[in-house]
């Protein structure tokens, strides 16, 4: 059998090593290079305000996602002296799924948010990254006389979208910290 073969486990291993060496952990506590840790790096990224008309549900939303872009950053530990901004432009839009006949009411439904981000080293004011990310959550209510049941449904479908949408910032923002792209 293969596995006996001292010479091919031998060659396996070697193969596994140098194929190691070319790899660096995004999460990594350090860095092969020797530069700064990802961490500190993420730290020094500030959030600016996301724009949302005052009062709107959408401005809810936005506070949200912010909140949720700051913790993904910085691990609510406050920005370490910023080197880069990241502006996030946002919108949300519900799509319902299931409506009773009878009533009319949504018993169902998908909320969606998509946003553009632009990453812009403050020292200079050039972006160095732009993106793209999207988010849909469905969110099913219970009942048709439980109206503060559906409201926090709702809530929640927003709250879990803000939280998918920041983990997709902080992952692409992250690699282009890693990998300079």
């Amino acid at each position: 059998m293969w596995w006996r073969n001292p010479i091919r486990i031998g060659a396996v291993i070697a193969l596994g090593a140098l194929n190691a060496a070319c790899f660096q952990p995004l999460y990594a506590s350090r860095s092969v290079a020797g530069g700064a840790p990802l961490g500190a790096q993420l730290a020094q990224v500030q959030v600016e305000h996301i724009d949302a008309a005052n009062g709107s549900p959408e401005s809810r939303v936005a506070v949200e996602l912010q909140n949720a872009l700051d913790f993904e950053m910085n691990g609510g530990g406050g920005t370490i002296s910023p080197t880069h901004g990241l502006k996030v432009r946002m919108t949300v839009a519900r799509s319902s799924i299931i409506t009773d006949v009878t009533t009319g009411r949504v018993e169902a439904e998908i909320t969606g948010i998509d946003a553009s981000f632009t990453l812009t080293e403050l020292a200079t004011g050039k972006p160095v990254m732009q993106g793209r990310t999207f988010s849909r959550v469905s969110s099913d209510y219970p009942g048709q006389q439980q109206r503060f049941a559906r409201v926090r449904a709702r809530l929640d479908a927003e709250n879990r979208a803000a939280k998918v949408i920041a983990e997709n910032v902080r992952t692409r923002v992250a690699s282009f910290f890693v990998a300079g792209t």
